[in-house]
């Protein structure tokens, strides 16, 4: 006779397994919320932990979940006040890296400021439709900015209504050397290398 405990099990373990098939990317260094949910991991950081590739929703949105259904964690700026990585940008600029699991045709990548005001555009990258390879790699522009910032990376889905989002806490050291405010330290965090 058939277990059905044992059969549902079975089944959910199998979903489980194949979700992340469908799921797609998420920038991984310097670590983002979703990465540093997922390689620490942070207290309370909801279920992004097991799927930090899947922050999927509609286009526009300038919230690190990007408004959807899923993972309202990645907005509260609450718990993620103590995990921003220090970072000493050369010549101004810092790359952020995506890892890809399942890329997509891709019309732009876009990296935003979130201040108190609204979003600041730093750059934005046109692929014009193509497939990126599994590893995309962006010089950011932060000769503007040190201490601490929130910046908001956004894969624009070419064939789809959708992006992907990602909001990295950066504690910025401008390249001269000179250190933020002792309030504004924060510890640095390792950057754990993605192995999806």
């Amino acid at each position: 006779m058939l277990n059905i405990f044992a059969l549902s099990s079975l089944v959910l373990a199998t979903l489980h397994m194949a979700a992340p098939a469908s799921a797609h990317g998420f920038v991984s260094q310097p670590p983002s919320r979703q990465a540093l949910c997922r390689n620490v991991p942070v207290p309370n950081c909801g279920d992004v932990r097991w799927e930090p590739q899947s922050v999927e929703a509609r286009k526009g949105s300038y919230e690190c979940n990007g408004n959807g259904a899923r993972f309202p964690e990645l907005n509260n700026n609450a718990l993620w006040k103590d995990w921003f990585t220090t970072v000493q940008p050369d010549d101004g600029t810092l790359p952020f890296t995506w890892t890809l699991t399942a890329p997509h045709r891709t019309s732009t990548w876009e990296y935003f400021v979130l201040d108190d005001g609204d979003p600041v555009l730093l750059n934005s990258f046109d692929d014009r439709g193509a497939i990126p390879p599994p590893t995309v790699v962006h010089q950011v522009d932060l000769k503007a900015y040190s201490g601490r910032h929130t910046i908001l990376a956004r894969w624009n889905i070419g064939d789809t209504p959708n992006a992907f989002y990602a909001c990295v806490d950066l504690d910025i050291i401008p390249t001269n050397g000179a250190t933020p405010d002792a309030d504004a330290a924060a510890p640095q965090i390792p950057l754990a290398k993605a192995d999806l």
